[in-house]
């Protein structure tokens, strides 16, 4: 006899992290690959926030504060939220099953759109939740009205990403609106807005605070990984009503984020330069990036994140392979129910320029099933 998991375990995909520089340098014999893999911040992390976490480690002996007490107070002053409605994370994927397992329980419903962040499924099925795939609507939207139709008495938690990783999809403020109106009060509402740093100026883009603000039950996810290079950190943030975040700080560890990193993210609060240096960076180098890939055939999917899905003819799995012996690290995304797509971060724009070479290469080869046409060069 052997020890047997739970069955909503055996059944459960884990989820699979970007490849790290180094295994895919050791692999093909090459160096210096870039990754563009995994949405990290290409500026790196900020200076404000490397100092701090630096001046912290000699007191590493000691526990971390184990209600981020410091780190609440300067989120609180920021987004003038109560520091009580406040939940501290080790990522805001850790917060993704924080909230899962605090209102979730075997048999129960989580409903959410089609090609969501994998950690939702992950954390439903965790949790032994039935995981409900609502079709979304042309370009990867995420159909209202096709998500409250499906909603029942069994559903405990509906969830979007806002944008959406990786589609880059988002829902606009008037359909989150609708959204919320239509929910009914026994159901919990989960936004990760992980990437709202680079959305926010769009001008129909909504920011899910306002929704808190409003009284709905809603769980709003922010992270330090993206926009403030906080990724080896593991930080990250959620707003909610009070009773909510009183519920998950029942479930949640004690000690779930270090002191260095509750430190460095309270610095890189206050990093606005570094902050808009990157999202200027990325809005450059996304359309950069979108076009290139366009004159070459590939479909590009808008994108309001720090990455592109693109797709092309063929399915990408064989060819991830030829681009990282290339030295260029890309994200298949056949595990996520895009069989013929890879995501791209937006890197530097030299980085960028490796990618399109490795593209080129391969599209005068003719192994991307967009024809041997000649390469576009890129400047």
């Amino acid at each position: 006899m052997k020890p047997s998991p739970r069955p909503s375990v055996q059944q459960l995909a884990p989820y699979v992290p970007g490849r790290p520089i180094e295994d895919v340098e050791r692999e093909f014999g090459i160096a210096g690959a870039v990754k563009l893999a995994s949405n990290e911040n290409p500026l790196g992390p900020s200076p404000k926030a490397v100092a701090a976490a630096l001046a912290v480690t000699p007191a590493v002996n000691l526990y971390p504060d184990g209600s981020a007490t410091f780190l609440r107070r300067a989120l609180s002053q920021r987004y003038e939220i109560p520091a009580e409605q406040i939940v501290i994370g080790n990522g805001s994927s850790e917060l993704i099953d924080i909230c899962t397992r605090t209102f979730v329980d075997p048999g129960d419903e989580v409903v959410v759109p089609a090609g969501i962040f994998r950690m939702f499924p992950v954390a439903a099925g965790r949790a032994g939740a039935s995981y409900v795939e609502v079709p979304t609507k042309a370009g990867y939207v995420p159909d209202v009205d096709a998500l409250l139709r499906r909603i029942g008495p069994a559903t405990k938690l509906v969830a979007l990403a806002n944008p959406n990783n990786p589609t880059g999809a988002y829902l606009t403020r008037a359909d989150l609106g609708r959204l919320f109106a239509g929910l009914p009060g026994h159901v919990v509402a989960v936004v990760d807005e992980a990437y709202f740093e680079f959305g926010h100026e769009t001008p129909d883009y909504p920011d899910a605070l306002d929704e808190l603000r409003a009284g709905r039950n809603v769980v709003v996810l922010r992270t330090f990984s993206k926009v403030y290079g906080l990724a080896g950190l593991r930080i990250g943030y959620a707003f909610s009503t009070p009773d909510i975040a009183a519920a998950m700080n029942k479930v949640r560890e004690p000690f779930n984020t270090t002191t260095v990193a509750q430190t460095a993210a309270i610095a890189a609060l206050t990093d606005d330069e570094h902050r808009e240096r990157t999202i200027a960076l990325v809005r450059q180098e996304r359309a950069f990036l979108a076009g290139e890939l366009e004159k070459r055939g590939a479909v590009v999917n808008p994108s309001l994140g720090n990455f592109l899905l693109v797709e092309l003819p063929i399915p990408f799995g064989p060819l991830e392979p030829e681009f990282a012996r290339r030295g260029v690290i890309l994200r298949p995304m056949g595990g996520w129910g895009f069989p013929l797509a890879f995501r791209i971060s937006v890197g530097l724009h030299v980085e960028n320029l490796r990618f399109l070479a490795a593209f080129d290469e391969l599209l005068r080869a003719g192994r991307l099933g967009l024809g041997p046409g000649a390469a576009l060069s890129a400047g």
